[in-house]
């Protein structure tokens, strides 16, 4: 289901820390796979985020596919030590107060994993809508301050057709994005696109609201924002990766999600003769607010694509307590099938859904003179 390769861009990414603002570690790994394989150029704008390019072969594109996804996930970073074996660190995502004392939790210290457990915490804000602002962490030695902090979860693994983690939401995504670059580069068809990377998206989208501030994304490309979403009862897991048509606060560009979807329905058919195993939903995601919306607001044609999650923001509803963040194996699979297909060149995005223009035109073509000639309303 999932590749060898893949399953090693997994492994690898998934096991690194990450937070707001102290996405170092995975921008350090992206850079380093990038600058590894053919074809591929990486760029950082003044904000942090790489805007990695894969170009092959001499056909010119002229709107080629930005894809995106955010390197962050809800995290700690450390302060200072208040006491002995007492760590005061800052909190920052969306994670509800009530699992935070008393929950395992793991500092990334000189290539090592500290481990310590939540005492107590700060709030900002009021009655159920307060949120964690700093906690106080039992832990053994001493921490330095700017040390990363996340929930102590088990190492990513991939076992009875799922993908487990600390951090799925958005490293998977991330992992989605590395998936198709290696591909491209492997491969000897020719291929474009653009890979944004993304930082502090849970803490209101910094990064990708600054990368349209300096113009990260080239101006004649399209978006197409990845992202790990809830499972909802209508978008399971298992039924293959989610086109996102809008989220909790916009619909995103048609014409974007169209073309997207046209992608996807060339690669359900049949594949040599046999089931290529590609499946995807299209559905409303209003769970939340992701990147697209930003992307949509600030003048860029975008739309979204997710992937169902289980134990979001690793809050394992059904047990009250943190736990590792899960998606579908074979839905990531599908996943990076998608966007090798978005940066083919021969799926050209001209803008706008022409084929609705030309079927809507026939239709008028075919029925307007009913309409001039039956005044009566008789239709005869």
């Amino acid at each position: 289901m999932i590749s060898k390769a893949a399953a090693r861009i997994l492994e690898e990414l998934l096991a690194l820390p990450t937070a707001p603002f102290a996405e170092r570690y995975v921008m350090a790994h992206v850079e380093s796979f990038c600058a590894a394989r053919r074809g591929v150029t990486v760029k950082t704008d003044p904000a942090g985020n790489l805007l990695v390019r894969v170009k092959k072969g001499n056909t010119k594109v002229r709107r080629p596919v930005c894809l995106t996804a955010h390197l962050d996930h809800p995290g700690f970073i450390a302060d200072k030590m208040i006491g002995k074996g007492k760590l005061r660190a800052i909190w920052r995502g969306g994670v509800r107060a009530e699992y935070f004392v008393g929950s395992g939790v793991r500092f990334f210290v000189d290539g090592k994993w500290r481990k310590g457990r939540i005492k107590s915490v700060t709030k900002k804000g009021t009655g159920k809508a307060a949120g964690v602002e700093t906690a106080v962490i039992e832990i053994s030695g001493s921490i330095p301050r700017g040390a990363v902090g996340m929930w102590d979860c088990p190492e990513p693994a991939i076992r009875n057709g799922k993908i487990y983690a600390r951090a799925c939401d958005d490293l998977a995504g991330v992992a989605a994005m590395l998936c198709c670059i290696d591909r491209l580069s492997r491969s000897a068809v020719a291929a474009e696109g653009y890979f944004l990377f993304t930082r502090a998206e849970e803490v209101g989208f910094i990064g990708a609201l600054a990368a349209c501030r300096h113009k990260t994304i080239p101006a004649n490309s399209f978006v197409v924002a990845v992202e790990t979403s809830s499972e909802l009862p209508s978008a399971r897991m298992g039924d293959g990766p989610i086109l996102r048509v809008g989220d909790k606060a916009s619909i995103f560009n048609p014409a974007v999600t169209e073309h997207c979807r046209e992608v996807a329905d060339s690669l359900v058919g049949k594949k040599r003769g046999a089931k290529s195993g590609f499946t995807y939903q299209r559905k409303l995601m209003d769970g939340g607010t992701c990147e697209s919306t930003a992307y949509c607001e600030l003048g860029y044609e975008a739309t979204g694509v997710c992937l169902a999650l289980g134990n979001y923001h690793n809050m394992d509803t059904k047990r009250k307590r943190i736990g590792s963040e899960y998606v579908d194996a074979g839905d990531f699979a599908s996943l990076v099938e998608w966007f090798v297909a978005l940066c083919n060149p021969t799926n050209k995005y001209e803008g706008g859904n022409e084929k609705l223009k030309k079927r809507l035109k026939k239709l008028d073509q075919e029925y307007s003179s009913l309409l001039r000639g039956t005044k009566d309303g008789s239709g005869i």
